[in-house]
């Protein structure tokens, strides 16, 4: 089982191919995800410091186009199906913006054998 760690915050093991959003949400970790997990939004970022976080959907691609602090390095975690250990800073919190008031929908749970969905 793959193990996630979130700097700062703690190393938890994540089941494979689990969105990543989902397994830092569980972890206890608060990361904003306005849009559901859908890459409409950007809000669900985070930086892979180490570790591989798979290929990028053509979504997230396009998504993170309009991010003007985006590094080789950020990724939208709603995209990302944890596969590998990672160890990755989250750049949007809850505690940081409390009148959003929660963090958004929560994201769908994937299958771990199908890849996400193109984005509609």
């Amino acid at each position: 089982m793959p193990k996630v760690e979130v700097t700062g915050e703690k190393v938890f093991d994540a089941a494979e191919g689990r969105r990543l959003v989902l397994a830092i949400e569980d972890a206890g970790i608060d990361i904003l995800h306005r849009c559901g997990g859908n890459a409409r939004c950007t809000t669900c970022r985070v930086e892979v410091l180490d570790g591989d976080a798979g290929p990028m959907t053509e979504a997230e691609a396009s998504r993170l186009e309009s991010v003007s602090e985006r590094t080789d390095q950020t990724r939208l975690s709603c995209q990302v199906q944890v596969r590998d250990d990672l160890t990755v800073k989250v750049r949007n919190r809850l505690h940081q913006k409390p009148e959003l008031g929660d963090a958004g929908p929560r994201p769908i749970e994937w299958p771990k054998d199908r890849p996400l969905p193109p984005e509609s």
